[in-house]
């Protein structure tokens, strides 16, 4: 991927900053984007130090008219990773309006408007990757996760839709979509609930059981999927979901 350029949205941490270090060792330049510039910063200074080069864009992709200010500021990549956005757990009568849209607002259509603008620019010089990070929910349905689960199925389905004719112009869209990953969000909230519900954090990798290998993903291991994803060796690839999931999705049952 030497010479090409990467922009990663909620690339400031989790799975984002990973990929972003996957695609930086790979040889790209890496833009990444985030709300927090704090966390932002300290981001783009750990890709530095590992001796990547890395621009950073503090910027809210739920706002109107921010992927048109972000891409002005960074350029058009040739590989855009839609990842900026979490939606939070509940169900239907928990969960209400404001909170849904608001989160829609920064993951769906944040990942929709980002690759409409990315998408003309790619097509005008005939060639560009977009992956969207959605997530097993969309697939394992969770009556307590519904609005995410709502949301990454749409996503799925956009990029399924997108990606069955955008290569005809050059552009390849598809979706990498991970199960449980072992972020540090992921860890923080394993660990206070094992201290609630046990006394001891110590034994948070005990709700994990369920997962294939009693595990969840690593970081590296979706980062890895990506880069490839969006690597010449997958030119073939486009209007497609990889499940990251060790299996997961495949099991009978609900998400959980």
């Amino acid at each position: 991927m030497a010479g090409r350029t990467a922009l990663i949205t909620g690339g400031s941490k989790g799975i984002g900053l990973g990929v972003a270090k996957a695609l930086a060792r790979e040889g790209a330049q890496v833009h990444i984007a985030a709300r927090d510039p704090e966390t932002l910063t300290a981001a783009a200074a750990d890709l530095q130090a590992d001796g990547y080069e890395a621009a950073a864009h503090s910027i809210d992709l739920s706002a109107s008219g921010s992927p048109a200010r972000l891409l002005d500021a960074a350029g058009v990549p040739d590989i855009l990773v839609n990842n900026a956005g979490a939606i939070p757990g509940g169900n239907l009568e928990t969960v209400d309006e404001a909170t849904w849209r608001t989160a829609w607002d920064l993951k769906v259509f944040g990942y929709i408007n980002m690759a409409r603008a990315t998408f003309t620019a790619m097509k005008a010089k005939s060639g560009g990757v977009i992956v969207n990070i959605t997530g097993l929910a969309a697939d394992k349905t969770d009556f307590d996760y519904i609005a995410g689960t709502a949301g990454n199925a749409s996503l799925n389905a956009f990029t399924k839709a997108l990606g069955s004719r955008s290569i005809e112009d050059g552009v390849r869209v598809l979706a990498v979509s991970p199960g449980a990953v072992a972020t540090d969000r992921l860890v923080g909230l394993l660990k206070n609930r094992a201290a609630e519900e046990t006394g001891s954090e110590d034994n948070w990798q005990s709700y994990l059981a369920g997962l294939p290998l009693s595990r969840a993903a690593s970081v590296a291991e979706v980062a890895d999927v990506v880069a490839f994803a969006a690597s010449d060796r997958a030119s073939y690839l486009s209007g497609i979901v990889i499940n990251v999931d060790g299996g997961h999705g495949a099991r009978s049952g609900s998400f959980r």
